[in-house]
């Protein structure tokens, strides 16, 4: 038996003005008015007219093709579709079953008469053209957000949004930890398991650049206005690479070399002599980077650290730097001791909904081991923070005194005298970067802008292949 049908879609920006009741209502208008019979409603509430797979529509299909529908009523026929391919499919569609096609708006479809394609034809294009031209002024509003530096998707990890602007809330500790973990060689397993967290979460929290305070458009990454949980320095050490087959292990200059044609952080590799190289993480994808020596890029850090010794101006921006955390605001987002507060409020709730029986006994373990598990994490980051404060309060102190040995003694010979912690803390106060060139290589000591290092200066060659040994600076082979 042919049934009538009446078919309602609306997307999220025609809710106001053509809900699925109105329109309901005016098809089963008119169905009554043309007596068409007893009116069955397919409705896709929340779906774009931009192509046919929707679950009304294919429903609505389906019964076209088992012959079981003698009239389609619909409030327009952009209802159908906006694009012009889809309508003109299925005015083929319905004039092969017999279907006639009633419009609330358009009148009865002729489907039959060249005119009365020719109807649907440009009601089609000019559906075609209004939602291109929707999707034309999203993408530019979009754009535009992007460029005032405004976040556009749901808040990430660590942020809620408030006014349409992301803030910090008592997660963002949370993600600060999971930064310093992968910094200090973490695994993303043992990172998830430390701040009871999932591993694919942390994966995704480690490597979203929104934590530096940027917003994303089509692949492209703007400047955002909402506070950054984290700087560059922490992002790129937390960026660690690991490639199945290649021993991997910590080096002096670890999470500070950096690939200068991608940005990507290198990380370090071993050949089967143990001698070192670093290797950054997009080469043999889209990256033509080439490895480098580990040994050429030590010498090329210590050429960076002897601009120190003649350079009074350097001393005093470095001396600056080091004294940052003096002259730091209270930053814009829940400290880890509110955030602790938070936490211990969450596990007495847990536990009186637990007494009072709201709250089945495997669930409060399952919650208080996750609450548990972050309060302890952000306790130990409250010591770490401490701790680090104390160190850096001492490489104050004790700059002036490696300032004057600089002054006194070339780099080069310090670099050789020094243990290797010695060395580890040279680095990881005074380089903020080492970045890899195929022609070149740049220093970045704390407070200086980039020093510009030939690769023949410290033993190294233009080129796509990893040599450790060249220019006859590096071990021979035994």
């Amino acid at each position: 038996m042919s049934q009538t049908l009446a078919y309602v879609r609306v997307s999220t920006e025609d809710q106001v003005e053509f809900s699925p009741d109105a329109q309901a209502k005016r098809c089963r208008d008119l169905a009554r008015l043309r007596d068409l019979g007893p009116v069955t409603v397919l409705q896709d509430e929340g779906w774009s007219g931009k192509n046919l797979d929707r679950p009304a529509m294919r429903e609505l299909i389906a019964r076209v093709e088992a012959d079981q529908v003698g009239c389609v009523v619909i409030w327009r026929l952009d209802r159908l579709s906006r694009d012009n391919g889809d309508v003109s499919w299925l005015v083929k569609l319905f004039n092969a079953h017999g279907v006639k096609v009633h419009s609330v708006n358009e009148g009865e479809l002729d489907l039959t008469s060249a005119s009365g394609k020719m109807q649907v034809g440009v009601n089609g294009v000019f559906a075609q053209y209004y939602r291109d031209q929707i999707v034309e002024n999203t993408k530019m509003g979009q754009l535009q957000a992007a460029e005032k530096g405004r976040w556009q998707n749901h808040a990430p990890t660590g942020y809620d949004m408030v006014n349409g602007e992301l803030m910090p809330n008592d997660a963002a500790p949370m993600v600060q930890r999971i930064f310093e973990l992968r910094a200090h060689g973490r695994s993303f397993q043992r990172v998830a398991d430390e701040v009871a967290m999932k591993y694919g979460t942390v994966r995704f929290i480690a490597s979203n650049r929104a934590y530096l305070g940027l917003v994303k458009y089509s692949g492209e990454w703007y400047p955002g206005i909402h506070p950054p949980l984290v700087n560059e320095r922490q992002f790129n050490a937390a960026q660690c690479g690991y490639t199945p087959g290649h021993r991997h292990g910590r080096h002096l200059l670890s999470g500070t070399v950096r690939c200068g044609l991608c940005g990507r952080v290198a990380s370090i590799r071993y050949n089967d002599r143990g001698q070192g190289f670093f290797r950054c993480g997009g080469q043999g994808q889209r990256c033509t980077q080439p490895a480098r020596s580990a040994n050429g890029l030590e010498r090329a850090t210590v050429l960076g650290l002897g601009l120190l010794a003649d350079d009074k101006e350097l001393q005093a921006a470095i001396r600056y730097q080091l004294t940052a955390h003096r002259r730091a605001e209270t930053p814009a987002r829940p400290s880890n001791k509110l955030a602790i507060a938070t936490l211990e409020r969450k596990l007495k709730r847990i536990l009186d909904l637990c007494v009072n029986e709201h709250m089945d006994g495997e669930t409060y373990a399952v919650e208080h081991r996750r609450l548990t598990t972050q309060l302890q994490t952000l306790r130990q980051e409250v010591e770490d923070f401490d701790r680090a404060e104390r160190v850096r309060e001492e490489a104050v102190d004790k700059f002036d005194q490696v300032a004057e040995l600089l002054a006194d003694f070339e780099a080069q010979r310090i670099w050789d005298a020094a243990t290797p912690t010695e060395r580890w803390t040279l680095v990881k106060n005074l380089v903020d970067s080492v970045c890899i060139y195929p022609d070149r290589l740049t220093v970045q000591v704390a407070g200086a802008p980039p020093f510009t290092v030939a690769l023949d200066e410290v033993g190294l060659k233009k080129g796509g292949i990893t040599v450790v040994s060249e220019a006859g600076l590096e071990p021979a082979r035994p």
